[in-house]
């Protein structure tokens, strides 16, 4: 955890299939601690194709056995289809606005919000903008990315810089 704090945590990504491995890993959290998702990462990296868009949306329901299967995956079904057909999802928001990145990023102006938060109970569990992400989202066929989701997505790829103010990483990023 430490190192992902330091290293990862709120840095700009723009990077799509990074963008895109971020919203099924938020996904997959949901209800759980990250600390889980991140022991589980590598594994999903493994059976998820490093989080290759195109190749997931072709899986089928014999991959959906296998992923379940995997002890190193949270398996739940209602999870494993939903980053099934959010990489189909994906991919159709790619066809229409070209770059899912620079979508993602309009949430935010395209900017990094830097927040200024002293300590972590200041630090809201979902905003405005996460809202709207989620329910456009929701709108292109998106599951399990409701507001907190968004926003802890959001959180880790840098669209908000939420380490407080006596966190060295706040004046850095």
């Amino acid at each position: 955890m430490l190192a992902y704090h330091d290293q990862e945590w709120g840095v700009p990504q723009r990077d799509e299939r990074v963008l895109f491995e971020f919203l099924l890993l938020e996904g997959a959290q949901a209800g759980l601690s990250w600390a889980t998702v991140l022991r589980k990462r590598d594994a999903y990296r493994r059976a998820f194709d490093g989080f290759d868009a195109e190749r997931i949306a072709c899986y089928t329901a014999a991959d959906v056995e296998r992923l379940l299967a995997d002890p190193g995956l949270i398996r739940n079904r209602a999870k494993i289809a939903a980053a099934l057909g959010n990489a189909r999802a994906w991919l159709a928001l790619r066809r229409e606005v070209g770059s899912p990145a620079a979508y993602l990023w309009s949430f935010v102006g395209d900017t990094p919000h830097r927040h200024a938060y002293a300590r972590p109970a200041e630090i809201p569990a979902q905003t405005p903008e996460s809202a709207a992400m989620s329910r456009d989202l929701r709108r292109r066929g998106f599951r399990f990315c409701g507001p907190t989701i968004c926003y802890a997505f959001m959180q880790a790829v840098g669209m908000v810089n939420d380490h407080t103010t006596d966190c060295f990483r706040h004046a850095e990023l």
